[in-house]
């Protein structure tokens, strides 16, 4: 352990993404591992280096974790979360499936430390949203097809959705959608702020997304692919290395630490 290294929780770390998550911390400089938690494991005698899976939260109380990145369930966040934050423990959270009426409730329980969500922990996955943002007043069309593994259990995706929340904010001038029969209920994709969202479940794939906008004449195509778990490390360990500068509360996003907000 470096000194004055900062200590790491991992919650849903029996998953495959916390089982990478866990994988980084203990590989990264001035991080330790303190604790892995899952709550959802068998009871196994899993190991990630010297640090044994546990099935109870008060691992992390008890290792005094500095930060806990939480890759479960929006369920088990929602309950979850606010003893963390009751802890003052900083938290990062690639749970999807939270609402935002959730995000709000969870939010006001962040008084002592600071809670950052992440729609999305790939870098080039959150400036894809942004360069969105930027073409998005330049374009009256727009459509955002996301793909993914067919073990994801939401649709769409939290980056589908918060690509489109982006877009919205930066123009308002989007054209009706010109269908009026839809000879099958959905064929159309799910709107929002007037932007149609597909999703994709798939083996095979990862997590993928392409934001298609066109005017008379052309179209733009913005796409981002991950097709390995490893592309989201390097955002997952600066949401843990920069999530105590953030105001005490809820942040969403990637963006202030990247400086691109």
């Amino acid at each position: 352990m470096v000194k004055g290294s900062l200590k790491v929780g991992v919650l849903g770390a029996a998953g495959r993404m916390g089982q990478s998550v866990c994988s980084a911390v203990i590989k990264a400089e001035s991080l330790e591992l303190v604790a892995a938690v899952d709550a959802a494991s068998d009871g196994s005698e899993e190991m990630f280096g010297d640090i044994r899976l546990s099935q109870e939260i008060g691992a992390f109380f008890e290792a005094g974790a500095d930060v806990v990145v939480d890759f479960t369930i929006a369920e088990a966040s929602k309950n979850n979360l606010p003893l963390l934050a009751e802890e003052g423990i900083d938290v990062v959270v690639g749970t999807s499936g939270l609402s935002d009426h959730d995000v709000l409730t969870i939010g006001e329980k962040f008084s002592k430390s600071s809670c950052l969500i992440v729609p999305n922990f790939a870098i080039g996955a959150v400036l894809m949203m942004h360069f969105a943002a930027i073409a998005s007043p330049w374009f009256n069309t727009a459509e955002i097809i996301e793909y993914h593994h067919n073990q994801k259990i939401d649709s769409p995706s939290g980056t589908a959705i918060a690509t489109a929340e982006k877009m919205s904010s930066a123009s308002n001038q989007w054209d009706d959608d010109p269908t009026i029969n839809e000879n099958i209920a959905g064929a159309r994709g799910a709107q929002l702020e007037g932007i149609p969202i597909h999703a994709v479940r798939m083996k095979g794939m990862v997590a993928h997304q392409e934001v298609i906008m066109g005017s008379a004449g052309q179209t733009l195509t913005i796409r981002h692919d991950s097709p390995d778990r490893e592309s989201f490390m390097p955002g997952v360990l600066l949401a843990v290395q920069g999530v105590a500068s953030l105001p005490n509360g809820m942040t969403v996003g990637l963006e202030k630490l990247l400086g691109i907000e």
